[in-house]
């Protein structure tokens, strides 16, 4: 028996869609800029060089591990001193893996590059439908353990914008436009990442009676209040880390002097 959009259950209809409105025009807009988020930041990653101007270093490279980092981007040591690669590479693997298991982002990029399917009510061109019970989106269900990585590369991230009021002599009491940009940065991060389904589930999600536990309780309202928000804080940050790192770069290759309030 045939099963999915040409299961026996679904009305036989000879179009694909009954909708009349511009349906396309979403999925179209968010393969656009995630095709463009995706190949900026390989450019960056692997290009290993010009993501630190003291006192800013660029997200994709925080924390920076290895023996090629410029002096003065190494907060933590360099404990990897024998990767050879890009040192971006090193951390990117994390919020990378944590956006791309996300609830959202994989409804987001299944309608877009995939059409599984292009847009609500309308049918997918895929003749069965395996959902992610097969190798490789079985690996979706490792999203709950990337929340954990990415909360600790938040934590660095935060560690990062506090040192951004230092000037590029290491003096603290400077802040520039480059301190607001770290900061807003990491806000939404954060916003992103309190936000995600599993924080919910670990904040509370197996809890019986909230009214046994009240601190418990009100930590979930309000993981849930930004899980409202979720979809809106994934392309704000996606935004900000990308206008971090650019913004790092310019600095690095002179483009501009990076202006300062204090």
């Amino acid at each position: 028996m045939s099963a999915g959009v040409m299961g026996a259950g679904r009305a036989r209809l000879e179009t694909r869609t009954l909708r009349h409105d511009r349906w396309w025009m979403s999925p179209l807009a968010t393969f656009i800029v995630f095709l463009a988020f995706v190949v900026y930041a390989t450019w960056r990653a692997f290009a290993g060089a010009d993501y630190y101007a003291s006192p800013y270093l660029s997200p994709f490279y925080s924390p920076c591990l290895t023996d090629d980092c410029v002096s003065g981007s190494s907060d933590f040591g360099t404990p990897f001193s024998w990767w050879q690669l890009s040192p971006a590479l090193l951390i990117l693997i994390f919020p990378l893996g944590f956006r791309m298991s996300c609830y959202y982002y994989r409804k987001a990029y299944y309608r877009a590059f995939w059409l599984s399917p292009p847009a609500c009510a309308v049918a997918e061109p895929h003749g069965k439908y395996t959902g992610e019970t097969r190798l490789p989106l079985i690996l979706q269900n490792i999203h709950r353990y990337f929340f954990y990585a990415a909360v600790l590369v938040a934590a660095v991230l935060t560690f990062d914008a506090v040192l951004a009021f230092r000037n590029e002599d290491h003096e603290w009491g400077h802040m520039g436009l480059g301190t607001v940009i770290l900061v807003v940065n990491v806000i939404l991060i954060w916003l992103y990442t309190l936000g995600c389904h599993s924080c919910r589930h670990a904040v509370a999600g197996r809890l019986r009676h909230f009214s046994k536990h009240p601190l418990r309780y009100k930590a979930w309202t309000m993981v849930t209040k930004l899980n409202a928000r979720h979809a809106l804080y994934a392309w704000l940050s996606l935004f900000s880390v990308a206008l971090a790192d650019l913004y790092v770069y310019l600095l690095a290759v002179g483009a501009f002097s990076d202006p300062t309030f204090f």
